[in-house]
């Protein structure tokens, strides 16, 4: 058993804030929380946090880790006037380059900076063209020795090779989560990684993938993770090939239930949104980079029962995340205060409990012990009427101390437990191989 001694609780939904308490870890969950917990639990190890704050453990709901090598890119990419061109011209180019080791390579960067801005779950969603089978284990190996706990899938497309691409992409899927649940059965490892069923977008997936991936959620028992109507082309495709909104499509299917995840989703109709609500499924909002991609803004967040945020990929500072969030929807005239994205920061938490299927997001006994450490100096009062307003214009990941996943610290003092110098060493060579073979790819004349 572990004891964190001194640390100041904060609690995010509902809010609170508690002073100069304890937290006693035993295995993977919160064993208790109280005072002077190391006379109650003498054999404990016990470490003085002096007064840092604690808090449920931070998740990014949505993020590509396949892109962790690509920033500073210098690949040759073609001027990108609209989001499909830049889909073609970047982000299609740089998945089919990736190969096991550059793909192993950005996984593991991306969980060890996940880490220090202070996540305990990453929810990713991968593709990879040209190395489909065995990528998402690959992602996995990443996770697990990094100490991060995450979900991943393969993005099923038909946008380069067809059916046989489609078939691929969902036996992916289908192997990865057989494979989760036989480690599961074995029980000899941390349960840390669980499986979705991923799809790129709809206007990349055609009917018959639409009928696979339903059969893979149905056989699996995982949810859908999916690109919606990030940009108005998705949704414009909808309504000119199948007739249908997109929500309304993938509904139709059975591919939108209380597990259903759905990034973006700018572009959807009032009735696409009513379908989400009646299902229970989640919306993941990631501002910064719809704000990069330049495809709008979702101007109806209050509207959803269910909302997470995420990153798309531009790292996994959540912190971040959040301040973009509100400001962007504060200039764009919305109604939302700090406290509101302060929950849905929160709900990734929710996410994971029904993957998992076990209590994340609370300080309290029988909670998986997934904490976020961060120093303690607020130069005003910390109340649990102003947190959401500390995060919002103060707080953030330079503030993270120490992380603990499943009951282990993996960061602590702002230290790894190994030496992550040649990981990032061979992360610079791999990404500049990995930005090499894209334009070579171009010149052989890959699949666009």
């Amino acid at each position: 058993m572990l004891i964190l001694q001194n640390v100041t609780a904060v609690q995010f939904e509902p809010a609170q804030v508690q002073e100069g308490v304890d937290i006693a870890v035993e295995g993977s969950l919160i064993k208790a929380v109280g005072n002077q917990l190391a006379a109650r639990y003498p054999q404990a190890q016990v470490r003085d946090m002096h007064g840092r704050l604690a808090m449920p453990g931070i998740v990014c709901a949505h993020n590509h880790f396949y892109s962790g090598l690509a920033r500073g890119i210098m690949a040759h990419i073609q001027p990108c006037p609209d989001f499909i061109s830049t889909l073609k011209n970047l982000w299609w180019r740089l998945d089919r380059a990736l190969d096991e080791e550059s793909l192993y390579l950005s996984g593991l960067v991306c969980s060890l900076e996940a880490i220090k801005s202070g996540c305990t779950a990453v929810i990713d969603h991968h593709a990879s063209p040209n190395f489909i089978a065995g990528s998402l284990n690959t992602l996995r190996r990443g996770f697990l020795e990094a100490g991060l706990r995450g979900i991943t899938c393969y993005e099923t497309t038909h946008r380069n090779h067809g059916e046989a691409e489609l078939q691929a992409g969902v036996d992916e899927n289908l192997a990865f989560a057989r494979q989760i649940d036989a480690a599961k059965a074995k029980g000899d490892e941390p349960h840390l990684v669980e499986a979705m069923i991923g799809a790129h977008a709809p206007f990349t997936i055609s009917r018959r993938g639409m009928e696979l991936l339903a059969d893979a959620v149905r056989s699996t028992g995982r949810g859908l993770h999916i690109h919606v109507a990030e940009d108005r082309y998705d949704v414009s495709h909808g309504h000119d090939v199948y007739g249908q909104d997109l929500i309304e499509r993938l509904a139709s299917h059975g591919l939108i239930n209380d597990r259903t995840l759905v990034a973006h989703g700018l572009h959807l109709s009032d009735a696409d949104i009513a379908i989400l609500n009646a299902q229970d499924a989640f919306l993941v909002h990631n501002p910064r980079s719809n704000m990069n991609n330049q495809v709008g803004y979702n101007n109806k967040l209050g509207a959803y029962r269910n909302l997470a945020l995420g990153t798309d990929g531009i790292g996994a500072d959540m912190f971040e995340e959040l301040k973009f969030a509100f400001f962007k929807h504060r200039d764009a005239g919305g109604p939302l205060w700090p406290d509101s994205f302060m929950r849905f920061l929160w709900n990734g938490n929710r996410i994971l409990e029904r993957s998992f299927g076990s209590r994340f997001g609370r300080l309290e006994a029988g909670f998986k012990a997934d904490l976020t450490i961060c120093d303690g100096d607020c130069p005003t009062p910390l109340v649990a009427q102003n947190i959401g307003g500390h995060l919002a214009f103060g707080m953030g990941s330079g503030a993270v101390d120490s992380v603990m996943v499943d009951g282990h610290l993996v960061y602590e003092h702002r230290r790894f437990p190994f030496d992550v110098a040649p990981i990032y060493a061979a992360a610079r060579q791999a990404a500049a191989a990995l930005w090499t073979r894209m334009d070579e790819l171009d010149r052989a004349g890959a699949a666009p």
